[in-house]
């Protein structure tokens, strides 16, 4: 499943590159975000975090690997998550440039798949539940930025 968006952030761009590569502060963006630990700072983090797909719940246990970081332009990722019976698996990437007035584009992609139980059962969700969870947390990347 590709997920794809952009957002213009109200700040300049090493601000936004500073929040967005903090663990810590995009842990408190992400919807149901449980626990993040630093395993190796900027290198690899774990993490549980708690979805649901309609009346389907699921808690995830997983680690995510930072592939590639160009600061401030570009920044890659993979995640692999576990859950009762269902694994998830994730490649994302976001691409920040200036934009008009000191704002930041943030542009990401993500490449996600979800396979087991949870993808049978859901499956019809997996796309749009995935599309506003991910403008959820930009949402709120861009208002705690913006705001500080």
């Amino acid at each position: 499943m590709q997920l794809k968006g952009n957002v213009i952030i109200k700040a300049p761009r090493k601000k936004v590159w500073d929040f967005l590569t903090d663990p810590n502060q995009l842990a408190q963006c992400v919807p149901g975000v449980e626990k993040v630990e630093e395993i190796e700072k900027l290198k690899k983090y774990h993490g549980v975090v708690s979805v649901g797909l309609g009346s389907v719940k699921a808690k995830f246990n997983g680690d995510v690997d930072i592939l590639e970081l160009d600061e401030p332009n570009f920044a890659k990722l993979k995640a692999h998550g576990n859950a009762t019976g269902s694994a998830a698996d994730a490649i994302s990437e976001m691409k920040m440039s200036d934009a008009p007035d000191n704002c930041t584009l943030v542009e990401w992609t993500a490449d996600v798949n979800v396979s087991g139980q949870l993808a049978s059962l859901v499956s019809r969700l997996m796309m749009p539940v995935s599309q506003k969870l991910a403008g959820m947390f930009y949402d709120e990347v861009k208002k705690r930025v913006e705001d500080h």
